[in-house]
Formats: structure tokens, C-alpha cells, sequence
């Protein structure tokens, strides 16, 4: 909030000149229309607005390279203890980002998924387990989340969390987990296209993102041929002590 507090009208005015311009901007047209007269439309309420006299920055930093494990506390506003147990892992498209989908969906999607049933259900350390990878543009994080039971421990929490992502370094999912993985992301598929407005935001992912608009309907195959063996070796890539964040939040004013 300090960074924003202290933007003026300037630093306001400067930043939607620079990112809010053509050039730097894709519309999606998805319909029962005539293509001709959509695009006639298009150029005459957009075509007149000026593209940035200068070229769009994409200089973002790269995070440095972690090379050991961290542990943070905080103390916030939140009713009861969470531990997050997150990884580093690279960006949508990359061939890595495929695998790390179907571990997202074998750890955290749904009740019957291995956070959830072990933390919750067995071991009843957490009232709600949870997690996933976040796969966008640039590298990001894959995560997993445990609201802690009371009676218990964060460091019990913090244990099974990695313990669960451990096991996808150790040994590979089953051929029956693998499956429901891609049934889920059938599902996924299937119900993310039902309307123009999912089907435009399907398109300008492939467009923005992959710069290819066929990975729209073509990552389909991709995932429907993945192996445990692709789930075992990102995990053993990017699941690694060196390369793990333990965050444990904790209610103000707990010891």
C-alpha cells in the first residue's frame, strides 16, 4: 500500500501511457457475426487510438536463484495458524509447466486429492487443505496450504505438506491417479469452453501467451499423453529442500 499511496497523478498518467496502449493490447472476437463487418467495427472505434510512441517495457528482473531452504513466521490479522509449503517452478508453456498441472491436480483438486485426504481426513491436522501450481507467464510458484486444526501444530502441518510433495520426488502416482488427473482435465477443458466469452479467453491465451493460437485445442494431446514418469521427474526437478519456502502464519498476538 506505500508504494501506491505515494504514486502521484503523474506516476499514474505515466504508467497508463506506457501499458495501456495498442500495441500492447489483444482483442478477441468471438461470435455469430459477419468477420467483415466486425472488423470494419473495430477499426472504426479502435483504430483511431494512437499506439505508444515508444516501445513497452519487458524488462522485469529475474528472481535469484534460491539455494537453500527458508523458513518464515508472520504474525496477521487471521483467526487460526496456516503453514504454506511452496516451490519455485517455471512458466506456462515451458514443456515442465504440463507435468506440474497433473501434480497440482493428483496433490490439491478436490476432496479426494492427497493434501486433503491425508491432512484432513487421516491425520486431521487441518481443518482445509489445499494448494496448486501457479503456472502463468513468467516463473511463479507451486504451492501447498494447511489451515491448522486446533490441538495441533504448525510443524506437524508443515511436515505432511512436505512429506506429500516428497512422495512425488520418491515415487511415482499410480496409473489409476494419473487417470483421474486427465479425466479432471477433460472436465476442465470441456467447461471452459462452453461459452463466447471462455472460448475468447481461450484464444487470447494462446495468442498472448504461447503466440500460438492452435495450443488452444493442441495442449489437449499433450496432457492426455503425459506419464507418471513426466509428473516424477518435475517434481524431482523443482520439489527439492534447496528449492522450498516454509511460511507459517500465525493469528497477532500468538506465541
Amino acid at each position: 500500500m506505500k508504494d501506491l499511496d505515494a504514486a502521484s497523478v503523474e506516476d499514474v498518467r505515466a504508467f497508463f501511457q506506457t501499458y495501456y496502449v495498442p500495441n500492447n493490447c489483444t482483442a478477441v472476437l468471438v461470435g455469430d457475426f459477419d468477420s467483415r463487418e466486425a472488423l470494419n467495427l473495430v477499426t472504426q472505434y479502435l483504430g483511431r487510438v494512437p499506439k505508444s510512441d515508444k516501445p513497452v517495457p519487458r524488462d522485469i528482473p529475474k528472481e535469484p536463484l534460491q539455494t537453500k531452504e527458508k523458513r518464515v513466521t508472520v504474525q496477521e490479522d487471521w483467526p487460526l495458524p496456516a503453514v504454506v509449503v511452496a516451490h519455485h517452478i517455471t512458466f506456462d508453456g515451458n514443456p515442465d509447466s504440463y507435468p506440474l498441472h497433473i501434480a497440482s491436480k493428483v496433490l490439491s483438486d478436490g476432496q479426494s486429492s492427497r493434501i486433503y485426504r491425508k491432512l484432513v481426513y487421516e491425520k486431521g491436522i487441518a481443518l482445509a487443505a489445499f494448494g496448486g501450481g501457479n503456472i502463468i507467464e513468467d516463473p511463479n510458484l507451486f504451492f501447498a496450504v494447511a489451515i491448522v486444526q486446533p490441538g495441533h501444530t504448525t510443524e506437524e502441518a508443515a511436515t505432511s505438506l512436505i512429506e506429500e510433495l516428497d512422495r512425488l520426488r520418491t515415487e511415482p502416482i499410480s496409473a489409476a491417479e494419473l487417470q483421474q488427473a486427465k479425466n479432471q482435465f477433460a472436465r476442465d477443458y470441456i467447461l471452459g469452453r462452453e461459452t463466447d466469452q471462455n472460448k475468447a479467453e481461450v484464444l487470447g491465451h494462446a495468442a498472448v501467451i504461447h503466440s500460438d493460437l492452435k495450443t488452444a485445442d493442441a495442449e489437449f494431446d499433450i496432457f492426455q499423453n503425459l506419464t507418471t514418469a513426466d509428473v516424477q521427474r518435475v517434481a524431482r526437478t523443482y520439489f527439492t529442500p534447496e528449492n522450498r519456502l516454509v511460511l507459517t502464519i500465525l493469528p497477532k498476538g500468538a506465541k
